[in-house]
């Protein structure tokens, strides 16, 4: 009985991560994971390029901001960038927390934790001629509390 009930448990849990698995052998993942990995390089290191290489020309952001919505063009957002790393660079941590894909259509969640807050990003990507580009952001930023 507890034999046949183990079978079960494992057989329901082996079930449950099939579009998880069937999700990371997408062919397609590499190519997402790149443009990602283009943002997460122009955060590190203030590079304008690599944010250009990420993000598809008509590209929007959108967050709240005083419980107003807040926008700006990709253009905006990558004239923000320095092209030197954040003074406090060596205590940021950075990941990408999930990506889903189907066909020219994707979707990831990005993780920035960096020492006053933690920004949670939302990215929308599209395959277009040029490859997989973010077209579209929307993200929240948590303060952290000063440590006591």
């Amino acid at each position: 009985m507890h034999k046949t009930l183990a079978m079960l448990v494992a057989g329901a849990a082996l079930l449950a991560s099939a579009p998880a698995f069937a999700q990371a052998s997408n062919p397609e993942e590499p190519a997402v994971r790149a443009a990602l990995e283009h943002y997460l390089a122009g955060h590190a290191t203030g590079d304008p390029k690599a944010f250009r290489q990420a993000f598809h020309d008509d590209a929007r952001l959108m967050w709240i901001r005083d419980n107003a919505l807040v926008q700006r063009s990709d253009d905006e957002y990558i004239g923000g960038a320095t092209g030197k790393p954040a003074a406090d660079e060596a205590q940021r941590k950075r990941w990408i927390e999930s990506i889903s894909i189907t066909g020219s259509a994707a979707s990831a969640k990005i993780v920035l934790d960096y020492p006053n807050a933690v920004l949670t990003d939302y990215m929308q990507l599209l395959k277009t001629p040029e490859g997989w580009k973010i077209v579209h952001k929307i993200f929240d930023v948590a303060p952290k509390k000063p440590a006591a």
